[in-house]
């Protein structure tokens, strides 16, 4: 193993979250799911975003909780009213033991401090779909968002195995680097769902593919990225209903470029903050 390579494996483990972490994480977050079962009838909690899918890096910025209230319970009127009113709720309600919590967009916050292992938890309120997933609420709009995070975490779980266990590494060390240069893409969810779709098995060297990941990523950007736990039925749906999506005219308009020798259109050129993540790693260190 050259240098290089030794950089990139204590690069893959200084990103893992360590036991002590670990272990904090855990109880916070457990203290905080046991409380909100003990005053309002759910159907289900559990961890979600990045953390439970193993993606996320040091420091521990947010961890993502969902309660799932029962549609049966003394909460399942929320349902029917504004989305703002549960999140007004569960505030009020986790104020009592958690005095700085406060709403935030489609969760509300409870922070511990900048300098903390981890530095807040998320707590986002929903109820299930018929069809499958939940129902967020999204105040901003006044209405509810269909979502399924368990979907998200079982395609990096497959993601990582066709990759021997190399993709999740991978995705860590993509977004260090764009939380190193000021997050030029946000959400960092973003790349993830790029990954899904460009990473292909099975991985080379880290360095190799991080290098080809940036200029791809960098070149489509622009594309349409739709979220990866939409079933294929339900894509197939929106394309028989609107054929002239934006991808299609995008691949129609390469064609047509192509064909006249000139550059395909609608393709951006690169944004320059993403440049810089891709110049960043061919520098070479002083």
């Amino acid at each position: 193993m050259g240098y290089i390579d030794d950089a990139f494996a204590k690069l893959k483990h200084n990103l893992e979250i360590t036991q002590t972490e670990q272990n904090l994480a855990k109880a916070r977050h457990e203290a905080i799911r046991d409380f909100v079962k003990s005053h309002w009838d759910l159907a289900d909690d559990f961890l979600t975003g990045s953390y439970r899918r193993d993606t996320k890096t040091k420091k521990l910025k947010d961890i993502d909780i969902f309660v799932v209230l029962d549609a049966d319970g003394t909460q399942a009127g929320f349902r029917g009213q504004a989305p703002i009113q549960v999140i007004n709720a569960l505030e009020t309600l986790l104020r009592q033991k958690w005095s700085a919590a406060a709403r935030d967009g489609m969760a509300v916050v409870i922070p511990f401090g900048a300098d903390d292992d981890v530095m807040s938890i998320d707590v986002v309120p929903a109820f299930k779909r018929e069809d499958g997933g939940y129902y967020i609420p999204n105040p901003s709009a006044g209405d509810w968002l269909a979502t399924n995070p368990k979907r998200h975490h079982e395609l990096s779980i497959a993601k990582n195995a066709d990759c021997d266990g190399k993709h999740v590494p991978f995705v860590k060390m993509i977004k260090g680097i764009n939380r190193e240069l000021g997050e030029p893409v946000s959400p960092s969810f973003l790349l993830e769902v790029m990954a899904q779709s460009l990473v292909k098995p099975p991985i080379g060297r880290y360095q190799d593919e991080i290098v080809l990941f940036l200029a791809t990523a960098a070149e489509r950007i622009g594309d349409e990225w739709l979220d990866p736990a939409r079933s294929r039925r339900r894509r197939q749906r929106r394309h028989e209903r609107h054929p002239e999506t934006r991808r299609g005219r995008r691949a129609q308009q390469s064609t047509r470029h192509r064909r006249a020798g000139g550059r395909p259109g609608g393709r951006r050129p690169r944004p320059r903050r993403l440049r810089r993540v891709e110049e960043a790693l061919r520098e070479p260190d002083d």
